[in-house]
């Protein structure tokens, strides 16, 4: 008897891909078949995290890609080209490939798609295939997506998503305040992403109704009043790469740096696939770093600066020397589970904050943009493991700043006991009597119905 066969549909952003890449790698142990379905524009970055794996398990994950309509490279970039296409091509395009999938001897048993989808959800219900959804960042992002009916009726926000009232709101008591100028949907920085963004929540509230399944990148431990606020979501996290990546030859050159800095001694500094500098700040950033005194690696990605490829201060690279290691890629799982990582500075996406605190590394806050400032609160408020950089009156974070913040992170004891604390709290949920393993244990079973 053939395994069962399951779809899985990311939402196109790195963010998205990684941790269901990782459900997936999980569902191959457990004897599922598993298509992974990608736009054009992002199928090569799911080529690369699939390349990184183990072979028996980057050979059995199946990845196709479907058309987005979108045309030059440029145009990719730009978040409302993309979620133009997420709305208007990408589902046509994937109910062709549902059909021509089921046209097969590989029928399909189930779609998992990224809960951001709904439109994915109600193709499934369409085919008579189960249907399970996946959320890739914090339960306190669906619990503010299942809150806008409400939010919409106190004239919190209007029916665009504009923020009507300024200022902190609770969703429920127990969970950390949102400042609605932050709502994920209203600090995106393209008018027209914001639209297609907000029109998306509203219809995945109606769409997530059609699932049996709403799983989360989470744990009970880490969100307690947002899982105890929406009791449909389940968490089954921290899904992490590194049970699944080849093993490591150590052979890269910031590997073999780390290896000779002292335990708990390197700044790591990484921001992501989208987060955007000016020059001003940039530069700012290059000396609050060299002027830390300490050894860092900073992932400096080469669109990451406004129109300038090299724009480190003057005789900044010559300065450090050895002290600093600067690339455009770092792998950062095996970065941040290093013995030698002292903190991390980070725009605190989902996915970089469910790592730091899986290893047990305290951290310093620079979000950019949707979730991650509220998932800074949860890490300077409601955790406790970390702190935030703070603007001057420019809008910057200064030299000063960020080398007075690192000093009172790296220097306190207290980061690093509660750091290693919530660590051992995380990764006990993905253990044998754990709640996320619990869940996942019953999905599989559901699966296999």
């Amino acid at each position: 008897m053939a395994a069962p066969h399951i779809l899985v549909i990311p939402y196109p952003a790195l963010g998205h891909v990684i941790p269901l890449m990782e459900l997936s790698s999980c569902l191959l142990k457990h004897g599922f078949q598993i298509t992974f379905v990608n736009m054009e524009f992002n199928h090569q970055n799911a080529m690369d995290i699939l390349a990184s794996k183990e072979e028996d398990v980057g050979d059995r994950i199946h990845l196709v890609s479907v058309p987005d309509g979108i045309g030059s490279a440029e145009e990719r970039k730009q978040p409302g080209k993309i979620s133009e296409a997420i709305l208007q091509t990408m589902p046509g395009k994937v109910e062709e490939l549902v059909e021509d999938i089921n046209e097969s001897e590989r029928k399909i048993k189930c779609v998992i798609a990224d809960q951001s989808l709904g439109w994915a959800l109600e193709i499934a219900e369409k085919h008579g295939i189960k249907r399970a959804a996946f959320c890739p960042a914090a339960a306190a992002l669906l619990v503010l997506g299942f809150s806008i009916p409400k939010l919409i009726a106190d004239g919190v926000i209007d029916q665009d998503g504009t923020p009507v009232k300024r200022g902190m709101i609770e969703l429920s008591p127990n969970m950390p305040p949102m400042n609605t100028k932050n709502f994920v949907w209203a600090c995106i920085g393209n008018i027209n992403a914001q639209k297609n963004i907000f029109k998306l929540m509203i219809r995945n509230n109606q769409s997530i109704r059609l699932t049996d399944w709403l799983l989360c990148n989470s744990t009970y431990e880490l969100e307690p009043a947002a899982f105890a606020t929406a009791l449909k979501i389940k968490p089954i996290g921290p899904l992490l790469a590194s049970a699944n990546l080849k093993p490591d030859d150590s052979s890269s050159s910031y590997l073999k740096w780390l290896n000779q800095q002292a335990p708990q001694s390197v700044i790591y500094v990484a921001f992501g696939s989208f987060t955007i500098f000016d020059t001003t700040q940039f530069q700012e950033l290059a000396f609050g770093l060299e002027l830390t005194g300490r050894p860092f690696i900073w992932v400096v990605r080469s669109d990451i600066t406004n129109g300038r490829n090299n724009a480190y201060p003057e005789g900044f690279q010559q300065r450090i020397g050895g002290r600093g290691q600067l690339v455009d890629w770092a792998d950062q799982q095996k970065v941040l589970s290093h013995p030698s990582i002292a903190c991390f500075i980070s725009h605190c996406g989902w996915n970089s904050t469910i790592e730091g605190l899986s290893n047990g590394i305290p951290f310093l806050c620079w979000p950019y943009f949707a979730d991650q400032f509220f998932n800074q609160s949860y890490i300077c408020e409601y955790w406790g493991v970390g702190l935030g950089l703070e603007r001057d009156g420019r809008g910057i974070i200064t030299r000063d700043e960020i080398r007075n913040k690192v000093e009172q992170v790296v220097s306190s004891e207290n980061y690093k006991v509660t750091s290693m604390a919530l660590k051992e709290t995380v990764m006990n949920s993905i253990r044998e009597t754990g709640g996320s393993n619990k869940n996942l244990k019953d999905f599989v079973e559901w699966l296999n119905e």
